[in-house]
């Protein structure tokens, strides 16, 4: 089996089962919205993040931050803000998953050498 290249995407992997997860550890499993948007937007991330993982291209770590800014902003677009322990668990995961992606996208030289080579063309 191949070594991951990141530990970032393994980590962001975790996060993705966490979320899923959350609803019923969180108990809000009563919250459609919430629910379903944590079952989805985790299953997205466990697998865009295990993709990074073993086959790393930086459009997969942009995939992962966009998907942690939906984290982020999930809870006020899909209107169960309310629910504290989904909003907190949706913005705090969100924000990791953020950083953790750019800490990857600024710190891999292959990927910072391209997007440098992008901005000079």
């Amino acid at each position: 089996m191949q070594q991951p290249k990141h530990w970032q995407d393994l980590v962001n992997a975790v996060l993705g089962i966490w979320v899923i997860i959350s609803p019923w550890a969180l108990g809000f499993d009563g919250s459609s919205m919430a629910m379903s948007n944590a079952v989805i937007v985790g299953a997205l991330l466990v697998a865009t993040a295990l993709g990074a993982a073993f086959v790393p291209r930086a459009w997969e770590e942009w995939t992962e931050a966009g998907l942690g800014v939906w984290l982020v902003v999930s809870p006020w677009v899909l209107g169960f803000s309310g629910n504290r322990n989904a909003m907190l668990s949706m913005v705090i995961t969100g924000v990791i998953v953020v950083a953790l992606a750019l800490w990857t996208l600024f710190t891999d030289k292959d990927y910072s050498a391209a997007m440098r080579e992008r901005m000079v063309h």
